[in-house]
């Protein structure tokens, strides 16, 4: 009748030549631990699972690829694309945390104008104020716009980057895609249409690269959303705070008018 061999951590199959043999490649740890349970028990009833092909289904399913096997498969194409998330990941999340800071700074900076701080934006926005008491508005308005744009481009530093990589990703995914096509042409060239084998390699790097790309663009699509509205939260209430200082200013001039 239908049967499986285990021995340890290995799951033996039957050939009629050799009899019991090792698997070349051993399942994964859902079966070595039935596996294991089936070895310890001492009674009862314990799952279990048969083959009955006769180990042709139990030798086929071993040669599935893992996870990194499938990775692999994307050539170079695929590394690069995978270079290129961890990098963008990296970047995203050192960016959203030292955003996430300054943002605490400026936010605290914001409640307390009268002692400005140099280490936050804000802070360095405010000093320019104190700096120049008897500047008229017009001339005010300038100088802390000026300010502003300083320090426009420290915040929102390398968030462009993460948007680029969030485009070229799956462009890179669409060059693996047109790249393993181009060998599975060559490849019926050569050997014909009749061994699906030959044409297996192109076909998978042109499938694998193109889900690299999407998995690496989409959540790098939300890193950046992430980085760049707090950079922008914090522009915004450095404005916000400008325009109050720039009206305050008109108003300590039409004071002095009348």
């Amino acid at each position: 009748g239908v049967f499986s061999a285990v021995t340890g951590n290995d799951i033996a199959n039957y050939d009629n030549a050799r009899g019991l043999v090792l698997l070349e490649r051993q399942m994964d740890a859902g079966y070595v631990a039935d596996s294991n349970a089936l070895q310890n028990a001492s009674g009862g009833v314990t799952s279990f699972q048969l083959d009955p092909t006769k180990g042709a289904l139990l030798s086929a399913l071993v040669e599935k690829p893992s996870l990194w096997e499938k990775v692999q498969e994307g050539g170079v194409v695929g590394y690069v694309i995978i270079g290129l998330g961890l990098i963008a990941f990296v970047i995203a999340v050192l960016r959203i945390l030292i955003l996430s800071g300054v943002e605490s700074a400026v936010k605290k900076q914001a409640q307390d104008l009268k002692r400005p701080s140099l280490k936050n934006p804000l802070g360095r926005m405010l000093k320019i104020y104190q700096d120049n008491p008897d500047s008229d508005p017009e001339s005010m308005e300038l100088k802390l716009a000026e300010g502003v744009l300083k320090e426009t481009p420290k915040l929102n530093a390398w968030v462009m980057f993460i948007k680029i990589i969030a485009v070229v990703a799956p462009l890179l995914g669409l060059l693996g895609t047109v790249t393993g096509m181009i060998q599975t042409f060559q490849a019926i060239t050569l050997f014909g249409a009749g061994d699906p084998q030959t044409m297996a390699g192109g076909i998978s790097q042109a499938l694998v690269t193109t889900v690299l790309g999407l998995v690496v663009a989409i959540p790098t699509v939300f890193l950046h959303w992430l980085a760049s509205s707090r950079a922008k939260r914090i522009e915004g209430i450095m404005e916000e705070t400008a325009s109050g200082l720039i009206a305050e200013q008109y108003e300590k001039f039409s004071k002095k008018a009348a």
